[in-house]
């Protein structure tokens, strides 16, 4: 199999970031406009990370900026991904954003719309910060440790596996010139 290396797998990254910039701006204008935002997106929210980051790995073998980068995520045989691999690579990032996102429903509930609102974007993000349960910062530091150790352990192994690669059984491979097909 032709791994795919670190860059094409950040280029995916940053190409799958671009795709979902809509939803990004929307998060923020609505955020930034109505307090219980986050009460009323947490549910969607969940819905579209796992639809993304499940789903389409399971039926397609990637995300968009993974097919797009000509690569695909498969089991360490080469077989299809399967759905509990899919789950597995998504399970750690889903229950931070998770915890993230339920820290952000308790603070918006602590805060009237005539405080919410006279606040600017950035104060009203410190205001929630301020307001969110304990657990919101350590919740933050180790997600961000996560994240940044999917990276650092991609660059580190010969099959640029991540960390979450390593937990389900998978790997990413280059399709251009395997020119393997995904049938699930």
């Amino acid at each position: 199999m032709d791994y795919a290396g670190f860059w094409r797998r950040l280029g995916a990254y940053l190409v799958d970031l671009v795709c979902l910039l809509p939803l990004i701006g929307i998060n923020y204008y609505l955020g930034s406009h109505f307090r219980l935002f986050y009460l009323y997106w947490f549910l969607p929210e969940l819905i579209i990370g796992v639809w993304f980051s499940v789903y389409l790995v399971y039926k397609y073998g990637g995300t968009p900026g993974k097919l797009l980068l000509k690569t695909r995520i498969a089991m360490v045989d080469g077989s299809p991904v399967t759905a509990k691999a899919a789950i597995v690579r998504h399970s750690v990032l889903f229950i931070f954003s998770t915890l993230s996102s339920i820290a952000m429903v308790y603070a918006c509930l602590q805060l009237s719309d005539a405080e919410y609102l006279s606040l600017t974007y950035m104060q009203q993000a410190e205001k929630l910060e301020e307001l969110a349960p304990s657990w919101y910062g350590i919740n933050i530091i180790l997600m961000n440790i996560w994240v940044w150790g999917e990276f650092f352990t991609m660059l580190f192994n010969k099959k640029r596996r991540a960390a979450h690669d390593f937990l389900a059984g998978t790997v990413v491979i280059n399709t251009a010139l395997n020119n393997t097909a995904v049938s699930n």
